[in-house]
């Protein structure tokens, strides 16, 4: 039977996998980090990671964090996945940055685990993070944005995660901003993802540059890094220590970060925007011009409130967060139809 004190979340991102060990608190007492192998063409080649990164930390933590009898198949596994996960949350649809296309992750993992495993939308599970551990607690209409490699998006409406009728709501990344614009890696030209994440953060540098910006010798390292979500993340550190032209540039994606919002409060009419990911370290340099843009471009502005947009609280931390709390309550669900 698991144990209701302790749970695994592990959040699958495009550029690295992070599994922590997360007491009902929603506090995180020990985690392990690999990288994600998203060149493979194997799909499996991510399940082994998965699984070795799990055992590793299971073993790291087995001698002064959990119980001597205390083993992995004791243990509720979620995994918050970068892709579009069924309804029933077994099968990945579809992984834009990842090599899975209809991918049985759920029964794949539960064959290596030896125990039911929870599989979520990385997004969904920061989502309920926030919503139950971090910035959106008491909040019956929340909507969450990860900005990252990508865009990916969550909503906890009512004390309930929202997936859509397929289970693939949320994919607001992939939101046409502009028409023929940027090519995604979905498929599509112009998605709100390629103007708003850490590679839009070096092409937009590029931009600047090449248009006359006083780039420092500090900008042009980042630009020249042709790993993209390392660059965008050396631009945001640069703009956290006010390097003028990486500031610049994340106040460029945090207009268009606001931009795309005004169209889902439109839609969506959350009470609360929570801002996650790796971008969202920027807080205030992104946060404020993306308040800006959404004010004045939101339907109906002056005669509807503006719902407050804040830093998720959590860190990097949500999903991992999250999709353990939703494995917690699953297991629970589960025991109680066995009991």
């Amino acid at each position: 039977m698991p144990s209701a004190q302790w749970a695994i979340g592990v959040d699958v991102g495009g550029t690295k996998i992070v599994a922590g060990l997360v007491n009902a608190d929603g506090e995180v007492a020990a985690h392990q980090v690999a990288r994600t192998p998203h060149r493979s063409t194997d799909p499996s080649v991510v399940e082994d990671v998965i699984v070795a990164t799990v055992t590793a930390l299971v073993a790291s933590a087995a001698t002064d964090i959990l119980a001597p009898d205390v083993g992995l198949t004791d243990l509720s596994i979620g995994v918050g996945a970068a892709g579009w996960v069924s309804n029933d949350r077994a099968t990945i649809r579809f992984a834009p940055h990842l090599n899975w296309r209809d991918e049985p992750l759920a029964q794949r993992l539960q064959g290596r685990f030896g125990v039911g495993v929870t599989i979520e939308n990385d997004a969904n599970a920061a989502a309920w993070g926030e919503y139950g551990f971090g910035a959106g607690q008491g909040e019956s209409r929340l909507l969450l944005i990860t900005v990252g490699t990508g865009i990916g998006g969550g909503m906890v409406f009512d004390g309930q995660v929202e997936r859509g009728a397929h289970g693939m709501a949320g994919e607001f990344g992939h939101m046409t901003v502009v028409p023929g614009g940027q090519e995604c890696q979905c498929g599509n030209r112009g998605c709100w993802e390629q103007y708003v994440s850490g590679p839009a953060l070096r092409r937009a540098a590029i931009a600047r540059v090449a248009a006359g910006g006083a780039g420092t010798a500090d900008v042009q390292t980042a630009i020249d890094d042709t790993d993209e979500d390392m660059a965008g993340q050396k631009l945001t550190d640069l703009a956290s220590f006010r390097d003028p032209l990486a500031a610049e540039v994340v106040a460029d994606v945090g207009r268009w970060l606001g931009r795309g919002l005004a169209n889902l409060v439109a839609a969506l009419d959350p009470g609360l925007i929570v801002i996650g990911g790796g971008v969202s370290a920027a807080g205030e340099l992104l946060l404020a011009p993306a308040r800006q843009a959404l004010a004045s471009h939101l339907s109906g502005r002056g005669h509807r409130p503006v719902p407050p947009v804040v830093v998720a609280s959590l860190g990097p931390s949500a999903g991992m967060v999250g999709v353990a709390d939703l494995a917690r309550r699953d297991a629970r669900a589960i025991r109680g139809s066995d009991d």
